[in-house]
C-alpha cells in the first residue's frame, strides 16, 4: 500500500483546530526577553505595541504611537519558550534642530507592528510608522504634511500650520500632533499668539482592557499621539490618550522643551518649541507586549493535540447534564464598590439577567444532582486614590453553564484610577483626571448571558468641574459629571435599575426584598464642593450628602442582595482617609420560578422555597448554595 507524506491530522478528513489549554493567563512584558508559557497553551492573544516616535526639534511636532497590532496567533511550540522584543522609543530631537526619530518594532515570536514616526520640524513633513508623526509648522507653502499610519495599527499625523510667506512676529507656527492608534493626529491651528493659533493634539490611544483588564500606567489605554510645539508661548498641543506626551512652546510661554511619551505604552514623544542648547523634542515611549494564553478547544482536534493534552491532564471531560423547565429566571451579581476621593464615580450595577417566562436551563450534573447557586458578593471599598473592586460574578450551575452575570465596575478615583472599571454595568468616572465611559459588557457576554443580559456604561467625570460620574445601572447609563468648579450640580447620579416584575410577577418583600421587583441601580458620585449624586432606584448607594470641603465622609453602600452599585466617599488626602473608607457594592441575589408539578430543594436555610401566584413554585438565593430539581 503507498505511504502518503503523512497525515498530520492523524487521518480525519476536516478542519485541524488548534486546542489550547493555557487558562487564560495574562503576562505584561515591558523588557525584551523569552517568555515562558503554560503547558498545553497552542494560542495566544497578544497585544504588541511598538516604541513611539520621538519629537522634532524647533517648531516641531509630536512623534507618531507605536503600531499597535492586537491579535490571535496560533503557535507551533505549544507550552514553550517564546522571543520577546521590547521596541525602544524614538529619540527626540536635541540641537542642532531635526525631525523626530522612528520608534523601534516591537515583536512576538515572529509577529511584530510597526514604531512610530518622527515628528517633523518646522518646514519638514512627519514620517511615516506605526502611526505617523505630525508635520512641522512653516511659513513657507505648502503646509507639511502629518506622516502616514499603518493600517491595521495606527493612524495617520496632523498637519502643521501654514503661517504665509511673510508672517508675522506673532505667529505660532503650531505643529501637528503625532497620530495614536485609536485616532489620527490634531492638526496645528494656524494663528498669533495670544490669538488663535497652537498646536495640534496627539491622537488619542486604545483601551485594550476588555482582552486584558487594567494593565500599565495609562489604565490599558495605549499608543498615545506625541502633542505638536509652538514657537512662541502658544499653547502647545497635549499628549493623546495612551502615553503621548505634550508639547512645548517656547518662552515667554511653557517650556520650548516637548515631553517624553510614558514608558511602557508606545506613547509618541512632544514636540519642541523652538530651538536651543538646553530644549529637545520628548523621546517616545518604549513598547509593550502583553499576552494572553487563551483556553479553547472546538471543531476536530488532530491526534498530536489529543495525545499531549491527555498526557498533561486537561484533555476535555465527557459531561452529564441534566435539563428542567422554568417559569423565569432572575439573577444579579454584585455591584462594584468606590474608593475615596473628592469627586470620585459611583459603582457600576452588578449585571443583571432576566429570561423568558418559559426558559430551559440545562447544567452540569444527573438528574436530581444538586446544582451550585453562586451569589456574587459587592465589590469592597478601598482607600484614598484608589478605584473601588468590581462585583463578582453571580452563576448558575457552575462556570461552564451560559447564565452567569457579571460583577459591577469598581468606581473611578485618582490619577491612573480615575477612569473606573467597565463590568456588568460600568463604573462612573471621577473628576480627578482622564476620564471615560467604562462599558457596561453584560449585554455582550456569551450565549444566554448576553441575549438576556442588562447593562450600560458609567458616566464620563469632568475634570473641569472636579464633578465624578454615576455608576450605569441595569435599566440605564450612569449621569455625566457636569457643570463647573465650586457649588452648583450635584455629582452624577446612578444610573436607574431594571423592573423584574414583568417577568417574575409581583412577588413582593418576601421574594424581592426593599426594592419591590427594581434591582441592580448604579451608585452616585461626588462633586468637589457641591453635593454627591443620588444612588440609582433599584439599590444604588448615594454618595456623600454634602462635602465637607476638608476630612472625610463615607458614602451609601449598595444595597444588600439587589446588585446596586456603592456610592462615593469624600476625602482630600491619604492621612485622614480611612484605608479602606471606600463603599462596598450590594451583593447579589439569584430568583426562579418553577412549575409547581416539580420538586424543589434548596440549601442552605437562609435560602429559601415558597408557593407564588399562579401554580408556581418559586426559590429564592441571597447566599451561595445549591438547588436540587426532581
Amino acid at each position: 500500500m503507498p505511504r502518503g507524506s503523512g497525515n498530520q491530522n492523524g487521518g480525519i478528513i476536516g478542519v485541524n483546530n488548534k486546542t489550547s489549554f493555557g487558562r487564560c493567563i495574562v503576562s505584561s512584558v515591558t523588557s525584551t526577553k523569552c517568555l515562558t508559557l503554560q503547558p498545553g497553551t497552542a494560542v495566544v492573544k497578544a497585544a504588541i505595541i511598538s516604541g513611539g516616535g520621538g519629537g522634532g526639534g524647533d517648531r516641531a511636532a509630536g512623534g507618531g504611537a507605536g503600531g499597535l497590532l492586537n491579535q490571535q496567533i496560533n503557535l507551533t511550540n505549544v507550552g514553550g519558550s517564546v522571543p520577546i522584543v521590547v521596541g525602544a522609543g524614538g529619540a527626540g530631537s536635541g540641537f542642532p534642530a531635526s525631525c523626530g526619530t522612528n520608534g523601534a518594532a516591537s515583536t512576538f515570536n515572529t509577529t511584530s507592528s510597526v514604531g512610530g514616526g518622527g515628528g517633523g520640524k518646522g518646514d519638514f513633513a512627519g514620517k511615516a510608522g506605526g502611526s505617523g508623526g505630525g508635520g512641522g509648522g512653516t511659513g513657507s507653502p505648502p503646509a507639511k504634511a502629518g506622516g502616514a499610519g499603518t493600517c491595521g495599527q495606527g493612524n495617520a499625523g496632523g498637519a502643521g500650520s501654514l503661517v504665509g510667506c511673510s508672517p508675522s512676529p506673532g505667529s505660532a507656527f503650531g505643529s501637528g500632533g503625532g497620530g495614536g492608534a485609536g485616532a489620527v493626529g490634531g492638526a496645528g491651528i494656524t494663528g498669533t499668539f495670544p490669538g488663535s493659533g497652537k498646536g495640534g493634539a496627539g491622537g488619542a490611544g486604545v483601551d485594550i482592557s476588555p482582552d486584558y483588564g487594567n494593565i500599565g500606567p495609562t489604565c490599558s489605554v495605549f499608543a498615545g499621539g506625541g502633542g505638536g510645539g509652538t514657537r512662541i508661548g502658544a499653547p502647545a498641543g497635549a499628549g493623546g490618550t495612551g502615553g503621548g506626551g505634550a508639547g512645548g512652546g517656547a518662552p515667554p510661554g511653557p517650556s520650548a522643551a516637548g515631553t517624553p511619551g510614558v514608558a511602557n505604552t508606545g506613547g509618541g514623544g512632544g514636540g519642541c518649541g523652538s530651538s536651543g542648547p538646553s530644549s529637545a523634542g520628548g523621546t517616545g515611549g518604549p513598547g509593550i507586549v502583553i499576552v494572553k494564553e487563551l483556553c479553547q478547544a472546538s471543531g476536530v482536534w488532530s491526534m498530536q493535540s489529543q495525545f499531549q493534552s491527555q498526557s498533561q491532564g486537561s484533555w476535555p471531560r465527557f459531561i452529564t447534564t441534566q435539563t428542567f423547565a422554568t417559569k423565569g429566571v432572575f439573577m444579579v451579581a454584585g455591584g462594584g464598590g468606590t474608593g475615596i476621593a473628592p469627586s470620585g464615580g459611583g459603582g457600576g450595577a452588578g449585571g443583571l439577567i432576566l429570561t423568558p417566562n418559559s426558559y430551559p436551563i440545562t447544567v452540569c450534573g444527573a438528574a436530581g444532582t444538586a446544582i451550585p447557586i453562586t451569589i456574587g458578593a459587592g465589590g469592597v471599598g478601598v482607600g484614598w486614590a484608589t478605584a473601588g473592586a468590581n462585583g463578582n460574578n453571580t452563576i448558575v450551575g457552575g462556570d461552564f453553564n451560559n447564565l452567569k452575570a457579571i460583577g459591577g465596575g469598581g468606581g473611578g478615583s485618582f490619577t491612573c484610577e480615575s477612569k473606573g472599571k467597565p463590568g456588568g454595568s460600568g463604573a462612573g468616572g471621577s473628576g480627578e483626571g482622564v476620564s471615560t465611559a467604562n462599558l457596561g459588557i453584560q449585554g455582550s457576554a456569551d450565549g444566554d448571558s448576553g441575549t438576556y443580559g442588562f447593562g450600560n456604561n458609567g458616566g464620563t467625570g469632568s475634570g473641569p468641574a472636579r464633578a465624578g460620574a454615576g455608576g450605569g445601572g441595569a435599566g440605564a447609563a450612569g449621569t455625566n459629571g457636569s457643570g463647573s468648579l465650586g457649588p452648583g450640580p450635584a455629582g452624577g447620579a446612578g444610573g436607574d435599575g431594571k423592573s423584574v416584575i414583568p417577568v417574575m410577577g409581583s412577588l413582593g418583600t418576601p421574594f424581592f426584598g426593599p426594592t419591590n421587583g427594581t434591582f441592580a441601580g448604579g451608585g452616585g458620585a461626588n462633586k468637589c464642593t457641591a453635593p454627591g449624586g443620588a444612588g440609582g432606584p433599584g439599590g444604588g448607594g448615594n454618595a456623600v450628602p454634602t462635602a465637607p470641603g476638608s476630612g472625610y465622609a463615607a458614602g451609601s453602600n449598595g444595597a444588600a442582595n439587589t446588585g446596586g452599585g456603592a456610592g462615593a466617599s469624600y476625602g482630600v488626602g491619604a492621612p485622614s482617609s480611612p484605608p479602606d473608607g471606600g463603599m462596598t457594592g450590594g451583593s447579589g441575589r439569584v430568583i426562579m420560578n418553577f412549575p409547581d408539578s416539580l420538586t424543589i430543594a434548596v440549601a442552605p436555610g437562609c435560602n429559601s422555597v415558597n408557593p407564588s401566584p399562579g401554580s408556581t413554585k418559586t426559590a429564592v438565593f441571597t447566599v451561595t448554595g445549591t438547588l436540587t430539581v426532581s
